[in-house]
């Protein structure tokens, strides 16, 4: 069996979006003739939210190992917060080691794998390939080096955006000159890499969402659990949506409220039972910020819609997309966004709204699976006279809103975790055999 030394800073108990993936292919990975072996931050280093529980769904014979971290409460005076840049030194120390020691054992590394959006720490790719000979995947969870927001308003700018910016611009063409394969969410990301940098092409990379996991919902059903966000026995419907927001969702949201408020002059019966709730928006540990609730207001259906930006338990958001009535889902206008909670949406059962780009992955997701209503924007500016088709679209979706969302469970299979994980092994598999 091959030795794949995974590089996920945020493994559990950090609750993280980027680490999933992994969390939930290490459940798999020896079906397929890989064993993993994980190199995390030490839990109590990163800035994320723990969840004890989350370590129930890895195996327990998973090999895990620690590094440090150089403490953000020094650092950040400085300036510097940033989970790679803390941690770099001491990844390098550890996973040296490691390599030896596999080496010694006669039972040596063959791939080295990042699963993470801390994108500064996969430098360190490059110097192990050059040190140690081996091989090295990316995996591209969001864009690394991106002009999207040079474009942006400032006020739409994540914080510190110059600074990151500009660092991500220096050290991506070191991870990516040398990277021996690329596996994505999103096939977007593949092309820009494609046209930056002539070693990745269409053979070394490889599109895969994030896998439907069902052993989260067995393990959150058996959970103590109190919503304190709605009463599931009231007589208002409730629709949830719960994940990031951002400037970048003002789009879709707009599309949806604007379909409402026309919903409360033309059908207020049916619409003013909607209650809206947008949970756990904003990842900022430290001052969590609105982004939804804004839009809410300039349109003017503010009464039916509560925004918490503060992130909340995974396990609880589980609970609560099976307590809403519905689920909302808001797509970026960025083309190359897809949503990796679309799979937990589906396998929760409920009905499901999506408001998306037209060319999103998710759509034809949805589409393909049966499992939701999706309502198709094309352009950052929508036209107005599509309020008409999302109204008539949403006010369907309500008046059905009782019915169990009828899914192909059979077309719903090839984007099971167990299912991507196969595929992300014969990836491997094929990248080995070019590397030897």
């Amino acid at each position: 069996m091959k030795n794949l030394l995974i590089i996920s800073p945020t493994f559990p108990p950090n609750n993280a979006a980027d680490m999933h993936r992994v969390r939930q292919g290490v459940n798999y990975w020896k079906e397929f003739g890989w064993n993993p072996i994980v190199v995390g931050v030490a839990p109590h280093l990163t800035e994320f939210p723990k969840e004890e529980i989350l370590l129930q769904t890895v195996p327990e014979d998973l090999e895990i190992h620690h590094v440090k971290a150089f403490s953000a409460k020094y650092t950040r005076k400085v300036g510097l917060g940033e989970l790679g840049l803390r941690s770099m030194y001491f990844y390098r120390k550890k996973v040296n080691q490691i390599i030896r020691q596999k080496q010694k054992e006669g039972n040596p590394i063959e791939l080295i794998y990042f699963s993470t959006t801390v994108f500064p720490i996969c430098v360190l790719g490059a110097y192990w390939k050059r040190k140690f000979k081996i091989p090295y995947i990316i995996d591209m969870q969001d864009p690394w080096h991106s002009d999207y927001y040079l474009t942006r308003p400032k006020a739409e700018r994540p914080p510190k955006f110059w600074f990151s910016y500009n660092l991500h611009k220096f050290l991506e063409p070191i991870a990516m000159k040398k990277v021996d394969g690329i596996v994505s969410v999103s096939e977007g990301y593949c092309q820009t890499l494609q046209k930056r940098y002539q070693n990745i092409t269409p053979q070394t990379c490889i599109t895969l969402p994030f896998g439907a996991f069902d052993k989260d919902f067995e393990v959150a059903n058996k959970m103590d659990f109190h919503n304190k966000f709605f009463n599931p026995k009231d007589d208002f419907v409730h629709l949830v949506y719960i994940g990031r927001g951002g400037h970048d969702l003002k789009t879709a949201a707009q599309i949806l409220f604007k379909a409402i408020s026309k919903g409360l002059k033309e059908n207020p019966t049916l619409f003013k039972k909607l209650k809206l709730f947008f949970i756990g928006t904003d990842y900022s540990s430290q001052n969590p910020k609105p982004t939804i609730f804004p839009v809410a207001q300039q349109i003017g259906v503010q009464t039916l819609v509560e925004e918490f930006p503060a992130r909340i338990p995974y396990f609880d958001t589980l609970r609560l997309l099976s307590e809403a009535n519905g689920l909302l889902i808001f797509g970026s206008i960025d083309k190359n966004y897809t949503a990796s909670k679309l799979y937990p949406y589906i396998l929760s059962e409920k009905p499901i709204c999506a408001v998306f780009y037209e060319g999103s992955s998710a759509v034809s997701i949805l589409r393909k699976t049966n499992a939701g209503t999706v309502i198709p924007f094309l352009e950052e500016k929508f036209d107005e006279d599509k309020i008409e088709e999302a109204y008539i679209t949403f006010k369907k979706f309500l008046e059905n809103i009782e019915q169990k969302p009828q899914t192909d469970w059979q077309a719903f299979e090839p984007y099971t975790a167990r299912e991507m994980t196969r595929k992300q092994a014969e990836f491997f598999d094929k990248i080995i055999e070019i590397n030897e």
